[in-house]
């Protein structure tokens, strides 16, 4: 317990640094997603094609890869050619990866709302910017909450990546007490960690599927 307790103060450091990839992920993919999905199902295919392009791109490709691309390749792209430093670049790295994987969800949960709904939005004089805030996003919310989830936990345990760019995350910092103590203890201490956010984040997610459960068609 005393080691424990030692190791606590430096893997907490950690997990400081992965909740903040976390957070800033999540504040910028879930917006840009649903932004994304509203121009993929646009009848406009200036705005549509490039999206669906976009969308296959990222989600056809590894997030390891995007995030040493960003980080060591896009300095030597002409015309672009900035050097992100290590957090910024893992920000845009996973805001453009995850924002590609929510854009699909959020199309799908918009598709899925009958038809007529808009039709009767029209009659009844609502804008499109009014049916959409009134009447299908409280729908979509309810629909996309099982996929946002999982996409959710994913980005926990995938925020272990940014360990390749030799950030300190909850990941690496257990390692390295790994490698200086030769004790696997700090493994399950940082598996703890991540049970504890994945916890936390399924219990959040049951209370918005119950909230949102008058929505359900």
């Amino acid at each position: 317990m005393e080691y424990v307790l030692s190791i606590l103060g430096p893997m907490l450091e950690g997990t400081v640094l992965t909740l903040q990839m976390f957070f800033i992920t999540i504040a910028l993919s879930l917006p840009l997603g649903l932004v994304l999905a509203l121009a993929r199902i646009s009848h406009f295919s200036f705005l549509s094609k490039p999206v669906g392009v976009y969308i296959w791109l990222f989600r056809g490709t590894p997030l390891m890869l995007q995030l040493l691309f960003i980080y060591f390749g896009l300095p030597f792209v002409p015309v672009i050619g900035v050097r992100l430093e290590d957090f910024p670049a893992a920000v845009v790295a996973f805001a453009l990866n995850y924002a590609a994987y929510f854009a699909e969800i959020f199309r799908a949960g918009i598709q899925s709302v009958d038809r007529g709904q808009y039709e009767g939005a029209k009659v009844l004089g609502l804008s499109y910017l009014q049916t959409m805030r009134r009447i299908i996003l409280p729908q979509v919310i309810y629909r996309v909450l099982p996929p946002v989830s999982n996409e959710t936990i994913t980005l926990v345990k995938d925020t272990s990546l940014i360990y390749a760019l030799a950030m300190n995350d909850l990941l690496r910092t257990t390692r390295g007490i790994v490698q200086r103590d030769f004790n696997t203890t700090p493994f399950i201490v940082a598996a703890v960690f991540y049970l504890a956010m994945t916890l936390v984040l399924t219990w959040g997610f049951q209370k918005l599927e119950k909230k949102y459960s008058a929505y359900e068609a």
